[in-house]
């Protein structure tokens, strides 16, 4: 099968021919058909993250149709059709685990970083950690929903915003472009920052229904009640933290940030807080896809044909990219 394989960190991916996976006893064997480009295969891509074996197949927002079961693999039949989350796997016993926290577990599995990713043909995922994917949603439509939709939607109840407050987002891509579209359903005022003199970038923000939208360098006429950054970017921390009123909180929604500048404490007083995300849980995954059953999204697609794996990580990294840019074998 064809698969899209890292050699190095900061090399470009590499088109290879690999052997047909196969499926342990709760496995699935998936035929993929849609997966999704995140920032974090960027991440991967450009060494931002520990460093996996030579031969890393990235993809973690995988869409794929089951072409074989394994023997213990009960959920699914063949021909489903099944999503393939970041989250790929659990120890099942640590304290994490144990306690409702398995996106903390201390011995993780991540699809498309500890095991073989979605930039290929075929992919091996377990079964336990799969998703039932809506009907109203395309192949190709239902990928970004895998990541930028689930990790969006955990940073999005970590904030706390409810009903009609202001929810400031920090980088307007394949994450934000979703969550963007949930909260505006359910009735709270939006506010989009996008990259400095991105003018496409904010015309799509007010397209998809924020009421603000402005370069992520300038501060809003209004205190925000919540911010979410999903631009890896840790200068807008303390950016963030000038925009919430007293008792707001900014979540970092992102694995990977560059470093937080020093700032005056005075921005965290008032009982502020900032938190990070990490990874989700099954949880997350179920009590995402059953809102989006209430507040239906049109996720943004841009498709590349397998062997473009390379061009779509830049026009993401680049910015050029309106909502997700999305692999098809």
């Amino acid at each position: 099968m064809r698969a899209m394989t890292l050699g190095a960190p900061g090399q470009p991916l590499i088109l290879a021919d690999l052997p047909m996976p196969v499926p342990g006893p709760h496995d699935l064997l998936l035929q993929v058909l849609a997966c999704g480009v995140c920032r974090t295969d960027l991440h991967i891509v450009d060494g931002e993250l520990p460093a996996r074996p030579p031969g890393t197949v990235p993809g973690h927002e995988v869409v794929g149709r089951v072409a074989a079961v394994g023997q213990l693999a009960t959920r699914f039949q063949l021909g489903d059709r099944v999503g393939v989350p970041w989250l790929g796997g659990t120890c099942g016993h640590c304290a994490y685990c144990a306690g409702g926290r398995e996106n903390l577990c201390d011995q993780p599995v991540f699809t498309g970083y500890d095991r073989p990713g979605g930039f290929a043909d075929y992919v091996v995922a377990d079964e336990r950690f799969c998703f039932s994917l809506p009907d109203r949603y395309d192949d190709v439509h239902a990928a970004p929903l895998l990541c930028a939709g689930l990790i969006g939607y955990r940073a999005y109840r970590l904030s706390g915003v409810a009903g009609a407050m202001r929810l400031g987002l920090y980088g307007f891509g394949a994450a934000a472009h979703i969550i963007c579209q949930i909260a505006v359903a359910q009735g709270q005022q939006v506010y989009a920052f996008v990259r400095p003199g991105d003018l496409r970038g904010q015309r799509f923000a007010r397209q998809l229904g924020a009421c603000w939208a402005g370069s992520s360098d300038t501060q809003p006429d209004v205190n925000l009640d919540a911010a979410l950054i999903f631009a890896p970017v840790g200068s807008l921390v303390p950016t963030a933290l000038r925009a919430i009123r007293k008792g707001g909180v900014v979540v970092c929604a992102g694995i990977h940030m560059s470093d937080i500048p020093s700032f005056e404490y005075a921005l965290l007083w008032g009982e502020r807080s900032v938190r990070s995300v990490a990874n989700l849980t099954r949880e997350d995954g179920e009590n995402f896809f059953s809102l989006i059953e209430r507040y239906p999204v049109t996720t943004h697609v841009q498709p590349f044909a397998l062997a473009q794996a390379n061009e779509a990580i830049a026009a993401v990294r680049s910015g050029m990219v309106e909502g997700a840019a999305v692999l098809v074998p």
